[in-house]
């Protein structure tokens, strides 16, 4: 299994190293980042280890998650490859998981 993450997944990761980088500290935002890259390498030996996002469920694609602190990383498989689709804030209302804009990245 390969992990490829989509431009949309990647720009969400950089906005959440960037909020805490100016927030917090450079310090806090690496490990917050490494824990979520950390986090998706489970998925090599064990895709189907996250489980399904009922918020997606609409675009038939079975869509899964995995939960780091407070962001679901949002990925399906297809093929020989995880697709990280999204790394989304938790703390925002679910419904938002379905807005136009992310979905056309998914």
């Amino acid at each position: 299994m390969k992990i490829i993450w989509t431009d949309f997944a990647i720009e969400n990761l950089k906005g959440i190293f960037d909020y805490y980088s100016n927030k917090v500290s450079n310090k806090t935002a690496h490990k917050i980042r490494k824990q979520i890259l950390g986090a998706t390498r489970q998925l090599i030996k064990n895709p189907e280890s996250g489980q399904l996002e009922f918020n997606l469920e609409k675009l038939k694609q079975n869509h899964r998650y995995l939960v780091c602190g407070n962001y679901k990383i949002i990925y399906r498989i297809n093929d020989n490859q995880i697709i990280i689709n999204d790394v989304f804030d938790s703390r925002q209302h679910p419904i938002k998981m379905n807005d136009e804009n992310r979905n056309q990245n998914k």
